[in-house]
């Protein structure tokens, strides 16, 4: 009786651990992106079968499988987007290779991915910003002079030289965070973040 109630109690505790665990799981974390296509994150992780197809189909290696104990649905692909971004393929590799359309299929033109939007979050840090000519989160993104423009401002600091500001349009950014990746400071200036937190 007393081995019974180990093993209960035993299951149990497992069982409540795994449930707990899967609650926490539940969503993506701001830092983690999907690949191009994803569905909406209830839906995605719905359909996704956790096969590793799109993560073996990505000719950069840039995804990666969550493994447990992240906070990242076991099993699902990501990427980090500070680490490498998405190449933008034009043949969608990752997409193609999904067998169960938790990567959307009907995705033909990389250019209308969503996988989240650029956001210069830190303006203090930006070097732009300060008067600096950087310019390389516009000349690393794909669609530059779409997706990221650069806007001259006068310099009131120095009062001759002018400001080159990155400036973000959300209606063409896909989220591919090549500009994050880029990003030449420690901690990135410019982040892709999920729309409905931008």
């Amino acid at each position: 009786m007393l081995s019974s109630l180990k093993t209960a109690t035993g299951a149990g505790l497992i069982g409540l651990g795994l449930g707990l665990y899967s609650q926490r799981a539940s969503s993506l974390p701001a830092w983690a992106r999907r690949p191009p296509g994803a569905l909406p994150e209830a839906d995605f992780d719905g359909a996704c079968i956790r096969c590793g197809l799109c993560v073996r189909g990505c000719p950069y290696e840039m995804l990666h499988l969550a493994r447990l104990g992240q906070e990242i649905p076991t099993g699902t692909p990501y990427f980090i987007a500070r680490q490498a971004g998405c190449e933008m393929c034009e043949d969608i590799p990752c997409v193609t290779a999904c067998p169960t359309n938790a990567l959307n299929h009907g995705l033909t033109d990389i250019n209308d991915a969503d996988m989240g939007v650029a956001v210069v979050i830190d303006q203090n840090a930006c070097i732009a910003f300060q008067g600096l000519r950087c310019e390389v989160c516009f000349n690393i993104c794909p669609i530059r002079g779409d997706a990221i423009t650069l806007t001259v401002q006068h310099n009131a600091r120095s009062g001759k030289h002018a400001l080159f500001i990155p400036v973000v349009h959300a209606e063409a950014c896909t989220g591919c965070g090549k500009c994050e990746e880029a990003c030449i400071l420690d901690e990135a200036a410019i982040k892709v973040l999920p729309r409905h937190l931008a």
